[in-house]
């Protein structure tokens, strides 16, 4: 049976589920929401889909999930890739999986829809810049985690790059200039060489460019 997974392409956390998806060789398939349309906030998509209102959400069978990490995790059960080779590398990406989610895509998601997705006039400049303040901290923890190394656990790619990656390859500019972050930089051209790889866009149905 097919894996659905509800998302639009400006997500990045739908991104970092269905990149998992797509690597791992599983049979799936996108569910375009229209987000930007209002769909995850209608009664009808909190009754069938998700309670949150938020994207992702996989479907496999009777199996419903929600939250990036838990769908990556899954992927991780029935793929048996992404998830570690023993105990101890499954605690550590699961550290990195929660700093990300904390530290570094929970500041990249809002800072990015502030400055692209929101009137010109209605931008709070402060915000944008105090937001870009936490996000060179965050970026200088992983660069720093990457000096002499390829991945962020172990010797191959795992749910701890997939998730970190989350935001950084979209074209939207929101204060982060690869350039700036050389092992990050080295590490995002590690990732998208990786067999299967596609950029948020390509991957998942909806951008920008179609509501311009």
């Amino acid at each position: 049976m097919t894996i659905q997974l509800y998302c639009f392409g400006e997500s990045g956390n739908a991104y970092k589920a269905a990149l998992a998806l797509q690597l791992s060789g599983l049979d799936w398939e996108p569910v375009q929401v229209d987000f930007f349309g209002g769909e995850a906030r209608t009664p009808e998509y909190r009754t069938s889909v998700n309670i949150m209102g938020e994207v992702p959400v996989l479907v496999d069978g009777d199996l419903r999930l929600t939250q990036s990490g838990v769908i990556q995790d899954y992927v991780s059960e029935k793929s048996g890739k992404f998830g570690g080779k023993d105990a101890t590398e499954r605690r550590e990406i699961l550290r990195w999986v929660l700093w990300d989610n904390h530290k570094l895509s929970s500041t990249a998601g809002p800072t990015r829809f502030l400055m692209h997705f929101l009137p010109e006039d209605k931008r709070p400049a402060e915000v944008i810049a105090f937001n870009q303040g936490r996000l060179k901290a965050a970026y200088s923890v992983l660069n720093d985690h990457l000096a002499g190394r390829d991945w962020i656990v172990g010797d191959s790619i795992t749910n701890a790059d997939i998730s970190c990656c989350g935001y950084l390859y979209y074209p939207e500019k929101f204060g982060f200039e690869r350039a700036d972050w050389p092992h990050i930089d080295a590490w995002l051209t590690r990732i998208s060489d990786t067999p299967g790889w596609k950029a948020p866009y390509d991957l998942m149905p909806g951008s920008p460019a179609d509501r311009a």
